[in-house]
């Protein structure tokens, strides 16, 4: 994935983590940090997502620090 920063695997930054994405629209990649919610666990990010309120599940990984200087997520995939 273009502009995609690999996980260091000597810390826990850039792990993939269960997440509620706020989002119009389900066609990015990137997400900002503002707009993320994680979560511990696959049945609770289940839980608090609402589609009807551009609430979405997913699995992330991040945050990382954009080239713009914002910390971002990186989609892995929907759930």
């Amino acid at each position: 994935m273009r502009g995609f920063v690999p996980p260091d695997p000597e810390t826990g930054v850039s792990d993939v983590r269960y997440a509620v994405i706020f989002t119009p629209r389900q066609n990015r990649t990137r997400f900002p940090a503002g707009n993320v919610e994680i979560f511990d666990s696959l049945d609770a990010a289940r839980a608090a997502a609402d589609p009807s309120g551009k609430r979405y599940a997913a699995m992330v990984i991040g945050p990382s620090k954009s080239s713009e200087g914002q910390f971002i997520f990186y989609l892995q995939r929907w759930i």
